[in-house]
């Protein structure tokens, strides 16, 4: 399963690692590929991740989610 998270407040290298290292720490996470270019996320998962696990974490890591999109 895949989504796509549209992220705002990233402005630099370090904003992705910290984006990348709070999605992959979320259970059923396998892998995410962040993007400063499109303030994007793309999160790989084994199971359904809770849209609300998703924003919590970013949000906790700084930055706020504008839209999740089942990719």
């Amino acid at each position: 399963m895949q989504k796509l998270i549209h992220v705002e407040g990233m402005g630099c290298q370090n904003c992705v690692k910290h984006v990348k290292e709070a999605l992959e720490s979320l259970d059923g996470v396998t892998g995410a590929e962040v993007s400063l270019e499109r303030n994007s996320a793309l999160i790989t998962s084994t199971k359904d991740v809770a849209d609300t696990a998703i924003i919590a974490a970013i949000e906790d890591a700084g930055y706020d989610v504008k839209k999740i999109e089942v990719a």
